[in-house]
């Protein structure tokens, strides 16, 4: 990845920030986007003793589509354009579908899709212009089997793959591969949501092929793959990281 820069979305927490030092100790420039200053100081020590890479930190609120935008525009111009677009960012509030507004439905779908579609935007121009790019968009596995109480996130982790295969179908001729990934059930923050962990653990356990919980590894090991320039016949898909729950 040496003389790539990549921009991640939801780059410090989560499955990010185990990817993001995975590109830095290959070399690349990771401008990483994020909101929370905790988790971003946490990626900044994390990082600090890989000297391969370069770090750049783009703190956005990224339901603020024209401040993230601008902030986009900035980092195009410090780093001279994206060569890798990995949108992760998302949020998930969780309760019965009669309980959301309207509004609270279109917040999710701003974050976890509209602000993806900003940052492809402005990264596509030089992308087309250099021949070569990767966008990966980062979906789930609740789009194959539903999932109750999550309809909002459910909806933009849906039309995460749809963009997927209309982007792929539309970039390849510039060089542009564009694939998404479909992580199963990891143990990070997002799943303090669940009342029971322990009950979540063996219900998780139960469905998946491979009887181990997912590692962050595992996600930076499928995004780096990915983003590679190994995979140039590689378009329009969507690649399961789930220990074997769906098969398709």
């Amino acid at each position: 990845m040496h003389g790539k820069t990549i921009l991640y979305t939801g780059a410090a927490g989560g499955l990010g920030l185990q990817t993001t030092l995975r590109f830095l100790e290959r070399g690349a420039t990771v401008v990483a986007v994020d909101h929370d200053d905790a988790k971003m100081a946490a990626l900044t020590s994390a990082a600090a003793p890989i000297t391969n890479g370069r770090l750049v930190l783009l703190h956005s609120d990224m339901s603020d589509l024209d401040g993230f935008r601008a902030g986009l525009k900035q980092k195009l111009e410090e780093t001279g354009g994206f060569d890798v677009v990995i949108n992760n960012a998302a949020i998930y509030p969780s309760k019965p579908f009669e309980g959301y507004t309207v509004e609270e439905h279109q917040l999710v779908q701003r974050v976890n899709v509209d602000a993806g579609i900003v940052a492809v935007q402005e990264a596509l121009p030089g992308m087309k212009a250099r021949g070569f790019g990767r966008i990966v968009n980062v979906a789930s596995v609740t789009v194959y089997g539903g999932w109750a109480l999550l309809s909002p996130y459910v909806a933009s982790k849906g039309a995460l793959v749809g963009l997927t295969r209309a982007w792929a179908r539309e970039f390849g001729v510039y060089g542009i591969t564009v694939n998404a990934i479909s992580p199963g059930a990891f143990p990070t923050d997002a799943e303090k949501i669940h009342p029971d962990p322990d009950g979540y653990t063996k219900f998780v356990l139960d469905h998946q092929a491979v009887k181990r919980r997912g590692h962050v590894g595992d996600i930076a090991n499928a995004i780096a793959f990915l983003a590679s320039e190994d995979t140039g016949f590689i378009t329009g898909q969507t690649l399961n990281v789930d220990g074997g729950w769906v098969m398709h």
